[in-house]
């Protein structure tokens, strides 16, 4: 399910986030079993930074336990069986999004699914050089 809300161009490097929102909605897919929803939402936020534009994607999966949540950007940190994951897709996502200045956030419950919110700046901070 899709929530578009109005959202202004972001300065970026659209395959990089690409690749972040790509980990996020293949580990969605992944923590569905059988049938279920990943719902996409999009809008701008304010705040003392500047306007930014958030992007949430939930899914009703499985959840992440609180010890789960606290390692999930951590590199080679998995959930999955041997062979089927790195642990370095959300590790990679985190640096990322710390690269283009914004954040990203999870919040989950075990049984009632996940969700991921990704804010970044409209525009990237310039480099001021000293005289």
């Amino acid at each position: 399910m899709r929530e578009y809300g109005e959202v202004p161009e972001v300065e970026c490097r659209p395959g990089q986030i690409n690749q972040v929102f790509m980990n996020i909605l293949a580990n969605a897919v992944q923590a569905i079993e059988g049938t279920g929803e990943v719902r996409i939402t999009t809008g701008v936020t304010t705040s003392v930074e500047g306007n930014a534009v958030a992007v949430s994607i939930r899914d009703t999966g499985m959840g992440m336990s609180p010890e789960v949540m606290r390692r999930v950007f951590e590199p080679f940190f998995t959930t999955k069986e041997v062979g089927k994951g790195t642990g370095l897709g959300m590790a990679i996502s985190f640096g990322i999004i710390e690269k283009h200045h914004g954040t990203i956030e999870v919040q989950s419950e075990l049984q009632r699914g996940t969700e991921f919110t990704v804010r970044l700046p409209l525009v990237q901070p310039r480099v001021r050089l000293s005289v």
